[in-house]
Protein backbone atom coordinates (compact mmCIF):
# COMPACT_ATOMS: atom_id res chain seq x y z
CA UNK A 1 0.00 0.00 0.00
CA UNK A 2 1.67 3.35 -1.24
CA UNK A 3 1.78 6.37 1.64
CA UNK A 4 1.42 9.89 1.85
CA UNK A 5 1.99 11.86 4.71
CA UNK A 6 -0.18 15.53 4.90
CA UNK A 7 2.15 18.47 6.19
CA UNK A 8 -0.33 20.76 7.99
CA UNK A 9 1.59 24.28 8.57
CA UNK A 10 -1.61 25.91 10.08
CA UNK A 11 -1.37 27.60 13.38
CA UNK A 12 -4.78 27.93 14.14
CA UNK A 13 -7.27 24.65 14.98
CA UNK A 14 -10.11 26.14 13.56
CA UNK A 15 -8.53 27.04 9.73
CA UNK A 16 -10.71 25.94 6.93
CA UNK A 17 -7.60 24.41 5.48
CA UNK A 18 -8.28 21.56 7.89
CA UNK A 19 -11.40 21.37 5.61
CA UNK A 20 -9.29 20.97 2.72
CA UNK A 21 -7.21 18.20 4.43
CA UNK A 22 -9.85 16.15 5.88
CA UNK A 23 -11.31 16.10 2.46
CA UNK A 24 -7.96 15.22 0.84
CA UNK A 25 -7.45 12.72 3.37
CA UNK A 26 -10.27 11.09 2.52
CA UNK A 27 -10.00 10.68 -0.91
CA UNK A 28 -6.42 9.39 -1.19
CA UNK A 29 -7.94 6.67 1.68
CA UNK A 30 -10.42 5.98 -1.55
CA UNK A 31 -7.74 5.57 -3.60
CA UNK A 32 -6.00 2.94 -0.90
CA UNK A 33 -3.70 5.37 -0.14
CA UNK A 34 -2.52 5.21 3.94
CA UNK A 35 -2.39 8.40 5.68
CA UNK A 36 -0.75 10.01 8.07
CA UNK A 37 -1.02 13.59 9.15
CA UNK A 38 1.54 16.03 10.61
CA UNK A 39 0.09 19.00 12.17
CA UNK A 40 3.14 21.66 12.85
CA UNK A 41 1.60 23.64 15.66
CA UNK A 42 1.02 19.90 17.24
CA UNK A 43 5.20 19.43 17.96
CA UNK A 44 7.35 21.21 20.31
CA UNK A 45 7.83 24.84 19.51
CA UNK A 46 11.51 24.73 21.22
CA UNK A 47 12.32 21.94 18.85
CA UNK A 48 11.29 23.66 15.91
CA UNK A 49 12.39 27.59 16.64
CA UNK A 50 15.87 25.70 17.75
CA UNK A 51 15.84 23.32 14.90
CA UNK A 52 17.08 20.28 17.45
CA UNK A 53 17.00 17.45 14.80
CA UNK A 54 17.32 14.82 17.66
CA UNK A 55 14.08 15.84 18.94
CA UNK A 56 12.05 12.59 19.59
CA UNK A 57 8.82 14.46 17.92
CA UNK A 58 11.16 15.89 15.16
CA UNK A 59 12.75 12.89 14.79
CA UNK A 60 8.94 10.50 14.37
CA UNK A 61 7.67 13.35 12.07
CA UNK A 62 10.61 12.91 9.53
CA UNK A 63 10.41 9.45 9.16
CA UNK A 64 7.24 9.45 8.40
CA UNK A 65 8.53 11.95 5.78
CA UNK A 66 11.20 9.44 5.27
CA UNK A 67 8.57 6.83 4.29
CA UNK A 68 6.13 8.56 2.34
CA UNK A 69 5.34 7.96 -1.23
CA UNK A 70 3.99 11.22 -1.28
CA UNK A 71 3.88 14.43 0.77
CA UNK A 72 1.13 16.98 0.52
CA UNK A 73 2.07 20.56 1.99
CA UNK A 74 -0.99 22.77 3.42
CA UNK A 75 -0.67 25.91 4.62
CA UNK A 76 -2.97 28.79 4.84
CA UNK A 77 -1.20 31.60 2.80
CA UNK A 78 0.23 34.80 4.55
CA UNK A 79 2.08 37.92 3.34
CA UNK A 80 2.44 35.66 0.17
CA UNK A 81 3.50 32.84 1.45
CA UNK A 82 3.57 30.21 3.60
CA UNK A 83 3.05 29.94 7.43
CA UNK A 84 6.57 30.59 9.45
CA UNK A 85 4.83 27.67 11.32
CA UNK A 86 5.23 25.09 8.32
CA UNK A 87 8.95 26.82 7.68
CA UNK A 88 10.37 26.23 11.05
CA UNK A 89 9.43 22.08 10.32
CA UNK A 90 10.66 22.27 6.50
CA UNK A 91 14.02 23.53 7.53
CA UNK A 92 14.01 20.45 9.74
CA UNK A 93 13.35 18.15 7.26
CA UNK A 94 16.68 16.27 5.77
CA UNK A 95 18.48 17.32 3.28
CA UNK A 96 16.83 15.54 -0.56
CA UNK A 97 13.90 14.31 2.30
CA UNK A 98 11.69 14.97 -0.40
CA UNK A 99 13.61 12.88 -3.34
CA UNK A 100 11.41 10.33 -5.56
CA UNK A 101 8.26 12.14 -3.69
CA UNK A 102 5.69 13.03 -4.68
CA UNK A 103 4.82 16.55 -3.62
CA UNK A 104 1.48 18.89 -3.88
CA UNK A 105 0.59 21.57 -2.30
CA UNK A 106 -2.62 22.50 -0.78
CA UNK A 107 -2.69 26.42 0.01
CA UNK A 108 -5.72 28.41 1.45
CA UNK A 109 -5.93 32.49 1.44
CA UNK A 110 -8.18 35.13 1.83
CA UNK A 111 -8.41 35.91 -2.07
CA UNK A 112 -7.26 34.23 -5.27
CA UNK A 113 -4.64 37.11 -5.27
CA UNK A 114 -1.53 35.26 -3.32
CA UNK A 115 -2.54 32.10 -5.82
CA UNK A 116 0.77 31.71 -7.55
CA UNK A 117 2.40 31.71 -3.95
CA UNK A 118 2.54 27.42 -4.00
CA UNK A 119 4.78 28.13 -7.25
CA UNK A 120 6.61 31.17 -6.29
CA UNK A 121 7.25 30.23 -2.19
CA UNK A 122 6.95 26.52 -1.72
CA UNK A 123 8.64 25.03 -5.29
CA UNK A 124 11.70 26.22 -4.98
CA UNK A 125 12.43 24.94 -0.89
CA UNK A 126 10.49 22.10 -1.97
CA UNK A 127 13.25 21.53 -5.24
CA UNK A 128 16.10 22.47 -2.79
CA UNK A 129 15.26 19.40 -0.87
CA UNK A 130 14.74 17.13 -3.73
CA UNK A 131 11.72 17.36 -5.17
CA UNK A 132 11.43 16.61 -8.67
CA UNK A 133 7.82 15.17 -9.26
CA UNK A 134 5.16 17.58 -8.42
CA UNK A 135 1.30 16.90 -8.47
CA UNK A 136 -1.42 19.96 -9.44
CA UNK A 137 -1.86 21.47 -6.18
CA UNK A 138 -4.96 23.57 -4.93
CA UNK A 139 -5.98 26.96 -4.32
CA UNK A 140 -8.65 27.53 -2.42
CA UNK A 141 -10.42 30.95 -1.23
CA UNK A 142 -11.84 30.57 2.57
CA UNK A 143 -15.32 31.16 1.06
CA UNK A 144 -15.11 28.21 -0.25
CA UNK A 145 -15.50 26.54 2.79
CA UNK A 146 -18.17 26.74 5.24
CA UNK A 147 -16.74 26.56 8.84
CA UNK A 148 -19.78 25.66 12.09
CA UNK A 149 -19.19 23.71 15.35
CA UNK A 150 -21.17 20.89 16.33
CA UNK A 151 -23.28 20.71 19.41
CA UNK A 152 -19.63 19.39 21.23
CA UNK A 153 -17.91 21.96 20.19
CA UNK A 154 -16.14 20.27 17.22
CA UNK A 155 -15.38 22.07 14.19
CA UNK A 156 -17.21 20.97 11.03
CA UNK A 157 -16.06 21.65 7.45
CA UNK A 158 -18.36 21.95 4.06
CA UNK A 159 -16.72 22.44 0.86
CA UNK A 160 -18.15 23.99 -1.84
CA UNK A 161 -18.45 21.36 -4.76
CA UNK A 162 -16.08 22.81 -7.81
CA UNK A 163 -13.49 22.80 -5.00
CA UNK A 164 -14.24 19.47 -4.22
CA UNK A 165 -13.84 18.47 -7.96
CA UNK A 166 -10.30 20.03 -7.65
CA UNK A 167 -9.37 18.42 -4.67
CA UNK A 168 -10.76 15.04 -5.90
CA UNK A 169 -8.24 15.49 -9.22
CA UNK A 170 -5.46 16.23 -7.24
CA UNK A 171 -6.05 13.01 -4.98
CA UNK A 172 -6.26 10.88 -8.25
CA UNK A 173 -3.53 12.37 -10.07
CA UNK A 174 -1.24 11.50 -6.97
CA UNK A 175 -2.49 7.76 -7.10
CA UNK A 176 -1.81 7.50 -10.63
CA UNK A 177 1.48 8.29 -10.33
CA UNK A 178 1.84 6.31 -7.76
CA UNK A 179 0.27 3.36 -9.35
CA UNK A 180 2.54 3.80 -12.22
CA UNK A 181 5.41 4.31 -10.29
CA UNK A 182 4.52 0.54 -7.99
CA UNK A 183 4.70 -0.94 -11.16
Amino acid sequence: MSKAVIISGSPNASSRLNGLIQYVEQQLSDFNISVELITVASLPPEDLIYTNFSSPAIVAANQLVAEADAVIIASPVYKASYTGVLKTFIDLIPEKGFAGKVIAPLFIGGSSAHLLSMDYSLKPVASALGARIFASGVYAIDKQIERTTSDDGQFLFNVQEELKDRLHATAAEIAEELRLRSK
